[in-house]
């Protein structure tokens, strides 16, 4: 299968209802919507990310549409994802870069260079994978491995809105009012409002925080001042790389990072629609770190596939990959106006924290589909083993460190579980049981026939 071959792929065909499948679409003024909710719900993070590396949030925004697009040209459209901002650099830009933690990075230029060194890495292993093929994928990737590595990329992310997106009491209720708002809609709602249920809620809920704050003065109120002040169109201030030996080191091993989370988005993807999209994986890599060499020299942070979107095709089942391709088109326009991007960044804090609240819990609860959907056998200790560790992983935020390259929680459950369950599946080949282990006092434990 050759790269950025489209002849395979015949036109996308329009459904009215039900789930859509990656190469399905709804009509073309709700795929539009749709794609506004996948904007939304990347845009906290994707413009988190730069600020914390005192990159500039526009250009993030701007690079992570065209890098979506990218995605899609060299996945020939078969990938359902949205490339944003990936928090995987921070730790090694602020260090290349000695960046002080406010304000414009003084030094982005060789943060930059070590940031399109890495996605030429991530590139090229994408160009391997794709020429050698993803068998080794089944073999080292069974349903416990993939099922644990989707649920942590969720787990691990859980902390941010819980302990960075409400700095008060008042503000953790309003959270909770959020994601209250979300699955209302999601329930009580029927139609295109009930596929909306990312985007209503947060309306819904900003609603209910500006009558709170801005009327009774019970919280931080909504500053519209900003939005006031934007211009309609502006150019982001793009930037040039430097290219310096030690920076390019310190910060190319992120690649294999990227390829955890990727490898994780496509099997959480593949679990939800059925479809298994191993076959896309090198193309899915070799996009990644195209889009990341683009961004790197534009200004802009690397990108990666976002967890953020993925619950959101959780929560609607609509799997369209012309929804994110209107998405692209849509941030791209956000890119050059900072009115429209002054709009998003009004939304309460503890509104986006809700709403990721729930995102998150989706991407979890996706990964414990992949068990149960594939009977999953728990009393294996093998598999019990395997996924007890990675979730703790995960979750705690595990980090393991290579002189100044750290390896953190999705990186490390990710290899970890790959890794124990290979050691393990080669240690044991009789199954045994929960059951047969040594004083073990328990019910008894139906072995697989």
């Amino acid at each position: 299968m050759a790269l950025f071959d489209w002849t395979e792929r015949p036109a996308a065909v329009l459904q009215q209802g039900g789930v859509i499948a990656p190469d399905e679409r709804l009509p073309w003024p709700q795929t539009a919507v749709m794609g506004v909710q996948h904007v939304i719900a990347m845009f906290g993070a994707t413009v988190l990310a730069p600020i914390l590396m005192g990159f500039d949030p526009n250009i993030a925004i701007l690079m992570s549409g065209i890098g979506t697009l990218l995605f899609f040209v060299i996945t020939g459209g078969r990938v359902p994802s949205y490339l944003g901002s990936s928090f995987a650099f921070i730790g090694v830009v602020i260090a290349a870069s000695a960046y002080a933690g406010k304000g414009p990075n003084g030094n982005i230029g060789v943060a930059l260079g070590g940031i399109i060194a890495c996605g030429i890495v991530y590139a090229i292993i994408g160009a391997v994978v794709h020429a050698i093929g993803t068998g080794w994928v089944e073999r080292f990737m069974p349903p416990v491995v993939t099922g644990a590595v989707v649920a942590v990329i969720g787990l691990n992310l859980a902390g941010i809105p819980v302990k960075n997106m409400a700095s008060n009491n008042f503000e953790s209720w309003m959270q909770a009012v959020t994601f209250v708002c979300v699955g209302l809609v999601a329930v009580l709602t029927r139609g295109m409002v009930q596929r909306l249920l990312i985007l209503v809620g947060l309306v819904i809920a900003s609603v209910i925080y500006g009558v709170l704050t801005n009327g009774m003065g019970l919280g931080k109120p909504i500053d519209f001042s900003g939005i006031a002040n934007a211009a309609w169109i502006g150019a982001p201030a793009f930037q040039a790389p430097v290219f310096s030996g030690p920076a390019m080191l310190l910060i190319a091993p992120v690649a294999i990072i990227l390829v955890a989370e990727n490898l994780g988005h496509i099997k959480a993807v593949t679990a939800m629609t059925g479809r298994n999209l191993d076959q896309y994986m090198g193309r899915a890599f070799l996009g990644d770190g195209i889009a990341t060499v683009v961004s790197g020299f534009a200004g802009g942070t690397g990108v990666t596939t976002y967890a953020e979107n993925i619950g959101v095709m959780a929560a609607t089942k609509i799997y369209s990959t012309a929804v994110f391709l209107f998405a692209a088109l849509i941030a791209v326009v956000l890119g050059f106006s900072p009115k429209f991007g002054a709009v998003i960044q009004a939304i309460p804090l503890p509104v986006m924290g809700g709403v990721s609240i729930v995102v998150f819990g989706l991407i979890a609860v996706a990964g414990a589909k992949i068990w149960v959907d594939n009977r999953v056998d728990f009393s294996q200790n093998k598999n019990l083993i395997v996924a007890a560790i990675t979730l703790v992983l995960g979750t705690g935020d595990f980090t393991l460190k290579f002189g100044g390259f750290a390896l953190g929680g999705i990186g490390t459950a990710t290899f970890g579980a790959i890794l124990i369950y290979a050691l393990l599946n080669r240690s044991t080949s009789t199954g045994v049981s929960v059951a047969d282990a040594p004083n073990v006092e328990a019910t008894t434990v139906q072995r697989p026939r």
